[in-house]
């Protein structure tokens, strides 16, 4: 069938090759910060158990390995299990194999991350959860290196990173003034959930230059993509452009694992001839030479005719999923990282429609003191991630996703008064091991404290002036006491 050759894309080997190494990389990493952080924030004793939440979990609404039983021990497990099957893909160890393999193994991760997901309530409630979850589900199709890469499963691939970066061009467009005035990020690099390194450097570049950032942010967003579906080069430079954008955001921030993932995926509209001219170590005929591949267009697909139906079924689920994302698009009520179906596939993807125009931090403090006043040696607990020493450097740890500092920075822009912040709290009045390792620094050294209380800050980036005079990077202004002293109700 000589038309079925239109389906082989030959010419994407090495796109393929990133794509399935480094969406598994992301998935190992995704795995690594439950295997860490899960147990403590939502485990059997942790601040939202899942014992509890499951019992009006809806089982059928729900996809998860979890909706039987939970234990600490079976959640260990499955991270354990996802980890170890990302590292063998990301090393490339089942494409040497039948296209088969590949796709059973992506799968997995696919189904075991969801059941992660599906139970992890707030601490879970992101964007890129469901972009991990997508990505993972669409890279599953594009084979092994036995076969050429599905051309269809490309074009989904492009089609999820246009909804991604011009779905939240949108979002930004049809949210806040600051975005059409063009003085955002005036603000953004102060006011992100979790600075970087170079944030304050970011922060304090010209007005002149923020404008400008955001004008390009407009246009990487809301023109770019297009170019994506367009003929090479025109797709692999549309590719770049998205490429240095993201770079630019993984500088100055830290946003998990959504960057890297808009990175890996912008992957899928750079073909082979692209690459070697810009880095001719990559094999021009790659393609031609692991799969068979472009030996005889004329005898039609190299890929076995069952992959071929699997390929063409998935193909097709995905194009008919496509329908509300793109009425999502088009309406003046988007909705920012959605997700219409319970498999989380063909989602919504946007963020920062509006940007915070001060930061304010929720400071939690201790003291040993019996009586709580003003004159008590208070002492803050320090995190690992959110901004709290004024002189502390700012730290990377995207694609690692830090989920207790990123709900510290929800706190004031919501309500203190959030069930996970009081059980938080508690768990800090007896001195919990597996919490207190999330945290940087526990001024009592393993000793529980008599009382807790937590203070909001205003935190402004100081200015270059003022650094060299006080050599602190924050410039920090009391506020209020937002929960007053509180110990355990055994010590009243």
């Amino acid at each position: 069938m000589e038309w079925t050759a239109w389906f082989d894309a030959p010419e994407y080997e090495f796109a393929r090759q990133v794509l399935q190494r480094s969406v598994a990389t992301l998935y190992f990493v995704a795995f690594l910060s439950s295997l860490n952080q899960f147990p403590a924030l939502l485990g059997e004793r942790g601040l939202l158990p899942v014992p509890e939440y499951l019992e009006g979990f809806n089982r059928l609404g729900r996809p998860s390995l979890f909706r039987w039983r939970y234990s600490d021990r079976l959640l260990r497990t499955v991270c354990w299990a996802g980890m170890a099957v990302a590292a063998t893909l990301a090393a490339g160890l089942p494409q040497l194999g039948p296209p088969w393999v590949p796709l059973l193994a992506f799968l997995t991760l696919w189904l075991l991350y969801m059941s992660v997901v599906n139970v992890g309530q707030t601490f879970y409630g992101f964007g890129w959860e469901m972009l991990l979850l997508e990505a993972g589900f669409t890279v599953a199709f594009l084979g092994s290196d036995q076969t050429p890469p599905p051309r269809t499963i490309l074009i989904l691939l492009v089609w999820l990173v246009f909804r991604l970066e011009f779905g939240a061009g949108l979002i930004k467009i049809r949210g806040g003034q600051e975005w059409r005035d063009l003085t955002a990020l005036y603000y953004h690099h102060e006011t992100q959930p979790m600075p970087g390194p170079l944030s304050r450097q970011a922060h304090l570049l010209p007005k002149a230059w923020h404008r400008l950032e955001v004008l390009g942010n407009h246009f990487a967003q809301l023109v770019v993509p297009f170019f994506l579906f367009a003929p090479q080069p025109l797709a692999s430079a549309a590719a770049g452009i998205i490429i240095f954008t993201q770079l630019w955001l993984v500088a100055s921030g830290n946003f998990a694992w959504l960057n890297w993932m808009a990175i890996v995926l912008a992957f899928a509209a750079v073909s082979d001839p692209v690459a070697h001219a810009l880095i001719p170590a990559i094999p021009l005929d790659w393609g031609a030479t692991s799969a068979g591949a472009g030996t005889d267009a004329s005898a039609g697909s190299q890929a076995p005719v069952p992959w071929l139906v699997v390929v063409t079924l998935a193909t097709v689920l995905l194009v008919v999923l496509s329908y509300r994302p793109i009425e999502n698009l088009v309406s003046r009520q988007q909705l920012m990282n959605a997700s219409f179906n319970r498999w989380q596939l063909v989602n919504t993807y946007g963020a920062f429609g509006t940007v915070t125009k001060q930061r304010i931090e929720i400071v939690v403090e201790g003291t040993l003191d019996a009586e709580p006043w003003d004159g008590a040696d208070w002492r803050e607990y320090g995190f690992k991630g959110k901004p709290g020493d004024v002189r502390r450097i700012p730290r990377q740890f995207a694609p690692y996703h830090l989920r207790l500092d990123w709900l510290m920075w929800f706190l004031p822009l919501r309500t203190v008064h959030e069930e996970w912040f009081y059980a938080f709290l508690a768990k800090l009045l007896r001195a919990d091991r597996p919490m207190l390792r999330l945290l940087r620094h526990d001024p009592f050294d393993g000793e529980p404290p008599r009382w807790v209380r937590a203070r909001s800050y205003h935190y402004r980036f100081s200015t270059r002036a003022e650094f060299r005079a006080t050599g602190q990077r924050w410039i920090r202004t009391p506020l209020y006491v937002v929960i007053p002293p509180s110990r355990l109700p055994s010590e009243d």
